[in-house]
């Protein structure tokens, strides 16, 4: 089921806030969470289901039996069912996500002639496994008391808003709210504001977007001029961005509605200044999550902070996915990091403002292009096609006329990667009078959001998030 669908926004989540509105007890709260998030995430496969309960009850005993060796003072018992456990969680992604890969670059290696294992995909598997990895190494290491009550901890992993594409959500985030929470006017009111906020991000911008970068990506790319190369790499950056951030903010407001509180996941990437600063604010929750379980990683019985940078990007680059091209981004973004942290803060504070944002956003918009082409010829030719060597000439009418025909969305587009919510909060804390503009303005905005994004879904064919698949 898609968040942004008129099956999941007019049926199944009025049904899921009828239901548990109705019921009063937290205890039975949860349960309708957890089975309507059930329910969801088996709405086409429901094959997935076993899985994902395989998983729950594998990590419960994981993280008991972490509890109960760290009573007993049994250290090597500890170590032991942890690494058990991590083994299981990377092993199952491994099978599901990665073994068609693996054969297949054996097969073209050693000319060997494995089958290529055809398994039925499970959607946002890394998501929800980075999830409970990072719960049950918290409970080796004692930040987190193991979680008793089954119950809770399948609601914490299967928990609907976040379940397909994140943001990926600690234990720790959450442990107290699955126990003790309300959903205030306040939650109510700010949640369904995010949650419309990024259904607008993903109808109205991202996928209209994308619309546009398949005209010019999707088809002939050794026939695009150098302009429609950048045109349509530039609208894929955008696109990427309002796809994922969309799904992001709709995750976070449903949470809030519920009464949980996750952490951000994107704060206007593309305001950075450098590609470490570009990190630090994009999908912030999975960057989190590499900084603190793989930079403590030893080499040798020694922590090496290049070694600790290599490994964290070659993950990052194989976490989004079975191919290549994604392999060579994470390693991409790697090399920029390690020679900004070469280079040094001071003297990158040192170059003047406008070449710092210059040099980021060229690096950004050229590393899409590895990440939208996984063929290598393709790869290539866009590549090549970007840089005066393109024998397609420097611009075309094909371009002029999207440009023109799409000057609007462009505009919006670009206008919305800034901070513009936050401008609207800055200026409400002006006066009570600024509060109340802000505030009826706000509603009829998101009002209207609501309204535009519906129409565009009646005939529209239903466009799944891009970070679905990872």
């Amino acid at each position: 089921m898609v968040f942004s669908s008129l099956v999941f926004l007019y049926m199944f989540l009025p049904l899921c806030l009828i239901f548990y509105g109705l019921i009063k007890p937290l205890k039975g709260k949860n349960a309708v969470l957890i089975v309507f998030s059930l329910i969801f995430y088996a709405w086409e496969e429901p094959v997935r289901v076993v899985y994902l309960l395989l998983s729950a009850v594998i990590n419960y005993f994981v993280g008991i039996g972490i509890g109960h060796s760290r009573k007993k003072e049994k250290e090597k018992l500890g170590k032991l069912i942890l690494a058990g456990g991590l083994v299981f969680n990377i092993g199952m992604i491994g099978v599901f996500k990665y073994s068609g890969f693996i054969a297949t670059n054996i097969n073209a290696i050693f000319r060997a002639d494995m089958p290529v294992p055809e398994i039925v995909q499970m959607i946002g598997i890394s998501f929800y496994t980075f999830q409970v990895m990072s719960y049950i190494v918290d409970c080796y290491w004692g930040k987190v008391e193991p979680q008793k009550s089954f119950w809770k901890l399948l609601l914490y992993i299967c928990l609907f808003p976040q379940l397909i594409a994140g943001p990926i959500v600690r234990y720790s985030t959450i442990a107290a709210e699955i126990d003790d929470r309300r959903t205030t006017l306040k939650d109510l009111s700010e949640g369904l504001t995010r949650f419309v906020v990024g259904l607008a991000k993903k109808v109205v911008l991202a996928d209209q977007l994308f619309v546009i970068v398949e005209d010019f990506l999707g088809k002939d790319v050794g026939a695009l001029t150098v302009g429609g190369s950048w045109y349509g790499v530039i609208l894929y950056s955008l696109y990427i961005y309002f796809d994922f951030s969309g799904y992001s903010d709709m995750a976070i407001g449903m949470g809030r509605i519920f009464g949980f509180h996750f952490n951000e996941n994107f704060n206007h990437p593309y305001l950075c200044k450098d590609i470490t600063e570009f990190w630090q604010r994009w999908h912030i929750s999975l960057g989190s999550f590499f900084r603190d379980y793989l930079l403590p990683v030893t080499f040798f019985g020694r922590r090496n902070k290049y070694f600790s940078l290599f490994l964290v990007w070659l993950c990052t680059g194989i976490w989004h996915g079975a191919s290549w091209n994604y392999i060579i981004w994470g390693l991409y973004y790697g090399a920029f990091i390690m020679f900004e942290t070469l280079l040094g803060k001071k003297r990158i504070n040192k170059i003047p403002m406008v070449i710092r944002h210059i040099y980021s956003k060229f690096v950004i918009i050229i590393g899409f292009g590895i990440f939208y082409f996984e063929d290598f010829g393709q790869l290539g030719t866009f590549l090549k096609n970007l840089t005066p060597a393109n024998p397609n000439g420097w611009g075309s009418a094909m371009e002029s006329m999207s440009i023109t025909n799409h000057l609007f969305l462009i505009i919006a587009a670009v206008a919305c990667t800034f901070p513009l919510m936050d401008a609207a909060k800055k200026f409400s804390e002006r006066s009570t009078s600024a509060k109340t503009v802000v505030s009826v303005a706000g509603t009829v905005l998101c009002a209207g959001l609501m309204i535009l994004s519906s129409i565009l879904l009646v005939d529209a064919t239903t466009t799944a998030f891009l970070y679905w698949r990872f």
